[in-house]
């Protein structure tokens, strides 16, 4: 069965799912009242983690700026928290929870 990563509005929901279709309905049926952003097909185990715990309640999309760091660091985690942190204007432990959490969802 494969596992599905769902983001919405306020989770990034990690669940095993017979298709696309169903992973949709696991978020609803969790979390009624949020939109669904993204949804990919992914490789491990279930989990979530709610965005507002990791700091991350801007309207910006700091996953994609995270990402985007952790892409011109080659993956070097100190490098890309300083671009982060350059790139947002962020102090150091919310630039370290942007590019740990995209580093642990496989950016």
């Amino acid at each position: 069965m494969p596992l599905f990563e769902v983001e919405t509005d306020a989770h990034i929901i990690i669940t095993w799912a017979e298709s696309e279709g169903s992973a949709t309905s696991v978020a609803n049926d969790s979390y009624p009242g949020e939109n669904i952003v993204r949804l990919t097909k992914r490789p491990r185990d279930s989990w979530v983690i709610s965005k507002g715990v990791l700091g991350i309640t801007s309207e910006a999309d700091p996953c994609g700026v995270a990402r985007d760091c952790l892409a011109k660091a080659a993956g070097d985690k100190v490098h890309a928290i300083r671009l982060y942190m350059h790139e947002t204007g962020t102090d150091l432990e919310q630039a370290r929870k942007a590019i740990e959490s995209n580093m642990v969802m496989g950016w």
